[in-house]
């Protein structure tokens, strides 16, 4: 016959009884606090959607304004170097008509 292996001297001693309904309370407190956690969280997720949409929609306001500025100073700019290369031409053709070069000389060179 096989021998059984351990101390058969061992001390065995009663579990202590266990208060499941102190247990399922402190269960239930926890769940309502994380519940209310929750409801917490939901509700600043809630005003920080409608904080964010808000400036979503500022920003493309300012996208749209930015675009409208920035066109305006690109025409602003080219109209000004229009007028400067316009004034620059002049001033040489009026150079050239005072030392004396004909209005047909100057035409024949520009073409």
């Amino acid at each position: 016959m096989a021998r059984t292996k351990g101390s058969k001297n061992t001390v065995h001693s009663k579990k202590a009884a266990v208060d499941y309904a102190a247990i399922v309370e402190e269960k239930a407190a926890a769940k309502k606090q994380i519940e209310s956690e929750i409801e917490g969280l939901s509700e600043n997720i809630g005003t920080l959607k409608e904080q964010l949409k808000r400036k979503k929609a500022e920003l493309k306001t300012a996208s749209k304004e930015l675009a409208k500025a920035e066109t305006k100073k690109a025409a602003e700019e080219a109209k000004a170097a229009e007028e400067a290369k316009k004034a620059a031409a002049e001033d040489v053709l009026k150079r050239l008509l005072a030392s004396g070069v004909t209005a047909e000389e100057i035409i024949a060179k520009l073409q």
